[in-house]
């Protein structure tokens, strides 16, 4: 039972739940949303839904207190907090937005649309009460929940804020009520320290403390409120950093001191800053305290003079000069980018990729290549973008997946919903490529070979088979006509590009890329433009949806960076990585690189 009668048994929706609050130390400006998106990103791909609770930005608050004086002299306390509590709801629209530009399925919600209540002083109130059933009703809707910290609904006054630092009072009591038992505090600070770090470098960090500790030690870290509410509900507080995998710990038990290992800077290499190569810079850059950037391999640099964020070249062996840790590849084509990665991987370089293609026709290689040279290879982005379809097939190998079917490309889904419009195919491709959905050669996606090559990695992921991409059978697009539409509408039907695999007898695979009817209200029915979906069914029957932005800058540098982020977060390999040997790109062949 549980030890308090007021508190929820943990349940098994609960272990798929974690609270992340964004404190003001980590939210300075507005390029700070994209890294605190990531941060959500991390925990949504490895399986959780998370509640984010949204402090306003660095200093906000304050202004508006100060407003409040100025304008409000002798005003009650009411009217002031009505004012003070703006920037937490600006704060969580911007979160909501971030959100939203990464691919995440996220709602926003005020306090009184979850009945979160507060009672008392309303500047500095205390919780008292929170609608569950409407919370969980919510976050069956979506894979991240957005609630403004600091401030709720009051039952007399009708608004109220919680005090300095409210803003950990609200994850505290978020997950108090639906039965979380950790709620993890993003601050500007790798833990808790036996003193303030910035002020004595002998200061010592807590890997572990209880509450009473804590209270004396967080120096207003930590709101006073937050702890003692957490001790009485049982939950653990994680007092952590932004990316960091550790966290100081506050729960009951002995304290344990120590230091956070340092993460050591990492040397990258970035080929190709097309689109999605331009958002993954974006995200590097933002962390010269992890990051060290080579000049970034483009076709034109000279194109390129008045993009201050690094140096760039054409030049492939100073792209790869210096001793490198990590290989991010965003080129494009298979071929000549496979054989980069290969040579990487070989000489104990760790490498990240988007490429399907490449990883779908060069897998054994690219693999073999890992195996040699002790070094490690992440393409999660290459199938579904920001929706983290690889990581949810992963985690269903234990108890075993049966089968898998998905809406994986952006570019059929348009087509089809002109064809459904009544256009003519060849004007549908026409405004598919004006778009920037489809390429010049639009044959990849109109023949079905893009979900095949994503089909393919699955397949590898799911069942641990080889299945190339041409040995899938593929329809075409052009195979849908505007008439075949329109009859599928009459009966309630729209049309959608599925590729499915399952297991048969023996080490067996059937798979497919085929165009069909499905019912509106069938998971897949929903997916517009660059919306990628799938259904994954375990052995024991039970299927897991997988919803989210399959392609586009944004979503795909975010499961890009996602990789990274894991590679830097994870030990280096001991062996010692040396520069890379280029072949010699004089010989004849298709050597000639074409990053974006």
């Amino acid at each position: 039972m549980s030890p308090n009668p007021d508190q929820p048994e943990p349940s098994r929706e609960a272990d798929r739940l974690c609270v992340i609050k964004f404190g003001g130390s980590v939210l300075t400006g507005l390029a700070d949303y994209s890294e605190a998106a990531s941060e959500t990103y991390r925990h949504i791909r490895s399986g959780e839904k998370v509640i984010v609770i949204a402090s306003a930005l660095q200093g906000e608050t304050d202004a508006l207190y100060e407003e409040s004086e100025l304008v409000g002299a002798g005003a009650s306390p009411v009217a002031r907090a009505r004012l003070v509590r703006l920037g937490e709801f600006r704060s969580a629209a911007l979160m909501g937005l971030a959100l939203d530009r990464i691919g995440v399925r996220v709602i926003v919600v005020d306090p009184g649309e979850i009945g979160l209540f507060a009672e008392g002083d309303p500047l500095d109130a205390g919780l008292c009460g929170l609608d569950v059933e409407s919370l969980r009703k919510k976050i069956e809707c979506a894979d991240a929940i957005v609630v403004p910290g600091f401030t709720a609904s009051h039952h007399e006054s009708g608004a109220a804020v919680l005090g300095r630092g409210g803003a950990d009072l609200t994850a505290v009591m978020l997950a108090a009520k639906i039965g979380i038992r950790r709620a993890r505090l993003i601050k500007n600070v790798d833990g808790v320290y036996t003193c303030n770090p910035a002020k004595n470098p002998a200061a010592v960090r807590f890997d572990r403390l209880d509450y009473t500790a804590a209270t004396a030690a967080s120096e207003g870290l930590i709101q006073d409120k937050a702890i003692h509410m957490a001790e009485a509900a049982g939950v653990q507080l994680e007092i952590a950093a932004m990316g960091a995998v550790q966290a100081s710990c506050i729960m009951p038990g002995p304290a344990i001191t120590g230091a956070l290992r340092n993460n050591q800077r990492k040397r990258i290499a970035l080929l190709g800053c097309g689109a999605v190569g331009s958002g993954v810079l974006d995200h590097v850059v933002r962390r010269p305290d992890l990051f060290d950037l080579n000049p970034v391999l483009v076709r034109d640099p000279g194109a390129r003079s008045s993009d201050a964020r690094a140096a760039f070249t054409s030049d492939a062996a100073i792209a790869l000069s210096d001793r490198l840790d990590l290989l991010v590849e965003m080129m494009g084509g298979a071929d000549e980018p496979a054989v980069l990665m290969a040579e990487a991987l070989s000489a104990g370089v760790d490498v990240v990729t988007a490429n399907k293609a490449a990883v779908a026709r060069h897998f054994d290689a690219l693999k073999d290549a890992a195996v040699r040279g002790g070094a490690r290879l992440a393409y999660s982005a290459a199938v579904g973008g920001g929706a983290p379809m690889i990581e949810t097939v992963r985690r269903l190998r234990t108890p075993g997946v049966a089968g898998l079917e998905g809406v994986m490309n952006g570019t059929a889904n348009f087509i089809l919903s002109k064809l459904g419009e009544g256009r003519a195919f060849a004007d549908a491709l026409a405004e598919a490529q004006e778009l920037g959905f489809a390429e010049a050669d639009p044959r990849a996606d109109v023949e079905g070979h893009d979900a095949a090559d994503k089909l393919s990695i699955l397949i590898r992921e799911a069942f641990d088979i080889s299945l190339p991409p041409e040995h899938i059978a593929k329809q075409s697009l052009a195979e849908i006509t505007p008439e075949m539409c329109a009859a599928a509408a009459a009966h309630g039907k729209v049309y959608k590009q599925i590729a499915r695999a399952r297991r048969t007898s023996g080490n067996a695979v059937d798979a497919a890329v085929t165009i069909e009817p499905v019912c509106l209200s069938h998971p897949f029915a929903g997916a517009r433009n660059e919306q990628n979906r799938a259904l994954i069914t375990d052995i024991n029957g039970r299927i897991h949806a997988v919803f989210g932005k399959g392609a586009g800058r944004w979503p795909t540098a975010a499961a890009v960076f996602a990789d990274i982020m894991d590679m830097q977060r994870s030990p280096a390999c001991d062996n010692p990585v040396p520069d890379i040997q280029m072949p010699d790109r004089s010989a004849p062949g298709p050597t000639c690189l074409q990053p974006a």
